[in-house]
């Protein structure tokens, strides 16, 4: 580019940014690690409900909630499922958490369409929510950014962009029927017995979601 004053030449400045940060303030809420201490079942006292929504695999749930903190199901996952017809489709969606049944994600919020939603959660590969379509009632974000639930279920991580911090969850994490469970928040020891519930299958070997650091 030229000064038009006196055609001497002029560098343009880019404005470099850095990588997007974490917003953590309100509505925000942070959680401690004491909320994923072991427990009969992982960090859960149970296994995930057995009759998962949209057709999520309950031994994949299972290991990714209970048994896991850094991995996650495969990219694109939830577009394999009835997740993305049946959300099209709705006027309105509630997500509950695999284990305890709480409700942890309401769409639509503060604007955003589930249609614009799902264009995200498309291009990212997870389902992924903004801090107003969050119950922070029952959700908390650590210190390094793993999303959990208040009853220890492991959701996914905060990986915030340049419009704001951006959930990005696991959604056989996500995928549970709403129900009232008594409170997990407390440690149990690992060898205490866990509550009745049907144990759903192992992982078959070579067929497993969950990518481990």
């Amino acid at each position: 580019a030229f000064c038009p004053s006196c055609c001497v030449p002029v560098m343009a400045v880019m404005t470099v940014h850095g990588p997007p940060k974490a917003r953590l303030q309100p509505p925000v809420v942070l959680g401690s690690e004491e909320i994923m201490c072991p427990k009969a079942h992982g960090t859960y006292p149970w296994p995930v409900q057995s009759d998962l929504r949209w057709g999520a695999e309950p031994h994949i749930a299972d290991e990714i909630c209970n048994f896991n903190r850094h991995g996650a199901e495969r990219r694109g996952y939830f577009q394999n499922t009835r997740f993305p017809k049946e959300a099209a489709a709705a006027k309105a969606l509630s997500f509950f958490d695999s284990n305890s049944g709480k409700l942890l994600f309401k769409l639509p919020c503060a604007g955003r369409t589930i249609e614009a939603f799902l264009k995200e959660s498309s291009h990212h590969g997870w389902p992924s929510f903004r801090d107003h379509e969050v119950n922070w009632k029952e959700v908390r974000i650590l210190p390094d950014g793993e999303v959990v639930s208040k009853a220890g279920t492991h959701l996914g991580h905060n990986i915030p962009d340049y419009s704001g911090n951006r959930y990005c969850i696991n959604l056989v994490c996500i995928a549970g029927r709403r129900s009232i469970e008594p409170s997990a928040v407390c440690c149990f020891a690992s060898t205490k017995r866990a509550p009745s519930r049907p144990v759903p299958e192992p992982p078959i070997p070579g067929h497993h979601f969950v990518l481990r650091q």
